[in-house]
């Protein structure tokens, strides 16, 4: 098995979904009473999330390779950013490290295709609605067309993650927010929304939905242990 280094605090509360999912999913694999071999090293996401609002995305990068680097030299094989937003940074990381990191929009995007879906909705934090780096990989690696919120919906889901889920608050109104959201992508064509953040799968599920739901914390943990157990 090799040994998978976490990134994680950003939140903590999808952090521990990882591990939960991490060792789970070997137990389900190896059986018996099979763990995962992992490393973590947890931020502090106050600091993260102060200097994402002030877009100082530069020393965001060399903290995310710092800590790749850190995990590889204690042992990592292969490195996961618990978060959609902060693999922003991946194109820094992989010039610090000799391990590959796993890329979670190329997993959401193996996942969409799976589901059999072409034209998806996109939620997450601002940064990853916004901005191109998921975006792109999604449209040019898997030729999935891509749709976000309006405006005025994105800064709702924004919030949400921000006050609310990152904190472990869930509430029966932000679902239905949400689900409003997805909704109206329903109707401009989306067969599956893409949780683009890894704390909505504590809000949605695929229950709640009458589209596909891509949950990238899932397909992320999964991935990983596919690797691991390669």
């Amino acid at each position: 098995m090799k040994k998978i280094g976490l990134i994680g605090g950003i939140t903590w509360q999808s952090t521990q979904l990882y591990y939960q999912l991490l060792n789970t999913k070997v137990a389900e694999t190896l059986g018996g009473s099979s763990s995962c071999e992992c490393l973590i090293e947890s931020v502090n996401f106050a600091e993260i999330s102060e200097k994402q609002g002030k877009g100082d995305w530069d020393s965001l990068h060399e903290k995310m390779a710092d800590i790749a680097l850190r995990l590889q030299n204690a042992g990592a094989e292969v490195i996961l950013i618990c978060a959609n937003t902060m693999h922003l940074s991946v194109p820094i990381i992989t010039q610090k490290i000799a391990i590959p990191i796993l890329h979670i929009a190329e997993v959401a995007g193996e996942a969409v295709k799976a589901k059999g879906c072409q034209k998806v909705l996109l939620l997450g934090t601002k940064y990853t609605m916004e901005l191109d780096f998921y975006k792109d990989i999604l449209k040019n690696q898997f030729q999935i067309e891509v749709l976000i919120p309006s405006k005025e919906d994105r800064e709702v889901v924004h919030d949400v993650i921000y006050h609310e889920l990152s904190k472990g608050i869930i509430t029966e109104e932000s679902k239905k927010k949400y689900l409003d959201i997805i909704g109206k992508a329903e109707k401009e064509g989306a067969q599956g929304v893409i949780l683009g953040c890894n704390e909505i799968p504590l809000l949605i599920q695929q229950e709640d939905c009458t589209i596909a739901v891509i949950d990238t914390t899932k397909e992320h943990a999964h991935a990983a242990v596919k690797f691991a157990l390669a």
